[in-house]
């Protein structure tokens, strides 16, 4: 029988994970409640079918150049940082106990608490020259979301149970495609949610867009030139004196967040049916 004290620690045991679960979701939910109360009034028709005008006093214009210009350019750098990250992620768990491995995973560790704005720096003095460039901007995200993408890939592998490994090569089966038919499909659910967590940190930031692909009111599709970001974009609203575009910035921060919502739900939808599978 359960006595009275253990009955009392346990209900305050309980009571004090249920508080500090209260206490770490209040920020997100005050974050949710502000975006919906401020972003919903700007979200209309016109939010979404027009790009920015530029004009401080008149019709501000909506934010569709800088919706599609995140899209592509996040897309552009998950297409870059995603396959070699779990590259990167490969060598390190199959090579675990080389001298090299032991280096690129001390590289791979100070790449991870590198501030964004160095990233941008580092694309701006080197690629950038004379003209801004929305490829220049894919590929400073892609240098943020390498060393994310590499080191939760690696937990993620390292997980996968050995006797696998080494039942598809009792087998006779070569170790590339070991990796490709056994281990990489074993990981795909933490694959996903790793890259996700690299791909929602890079459609946020705005420091290494600003020093790459700068910014520009009307839709264009060539990453060749100046493409609009929805983090520029709310950048530069949210420090104007007109409360119409300082609501259109909150109704683009709404939509970031929605997009990355979105994003996840259709991502762990998908690992979930190749974990059933």
């Amino acid at each position: 029988m359960i006595s009275a004290r253990r009955r009392r620690t346990d209900r305050l045991a309980r009571g004090a994970i249920v508080l500090l679960t209260a206490l770490a979701l209040l920020p997100l939910v005050l974050v949710l409640y502000y975006l919906l109360e401020r972003g919903l009034g700007a979200l209309d028709g016109a939010f979404f079918a027009t790009d920015p005008t530029g004009n401080f006093f008149g019709d501000p214009g909506g934010v569709r150049s800088a919706i599609l210009g995140t899209i592509e350019l996040v897309a552009l750098a998950a297409a870059i940082a995603i396959p070699l990250g779990i590259c990167v992620a490969l060598y390190l768990v199959e090579s675990r106990d080389a001298r090299f491995a032991n280096v690129v995973r001390y590289l791979v560790d100070v790449m991870t608490g590198v501030p964004s704005i160095v990233f941008g720096l580092f694309v701006y003095l080197t690629l950038v020259g004379r003209s801004f460039a929305g490829y220049k901007g894919s590929l400073a995200l892609a240098l943020l979301m390498l060393p994310v993408v590499a080191r939760s890939a690696e937990v993620v592998l390292a997980l996968v149970p050995d006797p696998l490994r080494e039942a598809a090569l009792a087998l006779g089966a070569p170790r590339w495609k070991v990796t490709c038919k056994v281990v990489l499909p074993a990981a795909l659910p933490g694959l996903i949610t790793g890259s996700l967590l690299a791909v929602a940190r890079a459609a946020g930031e705005t420091a290494p867009l600003l020093f790459t692909a700068a910014a520009v009111n009307g839709l264009t599709f060539n990453l060749d030139g100046r493409m609009n970001s929805l983090p520029v974009q709310i950048f530069t609203d949210v420090a104007s004196p007109n409360d119409e575009l300082v609501q259109r910035a909150w109704g683009s921060a709404l939509v970031l967040v929605a997009m990355i919502l979105i994003l996840t739900l259709v991502a762990r939808l998908f690992a979930r049916r190749s974990a059933l599978r």
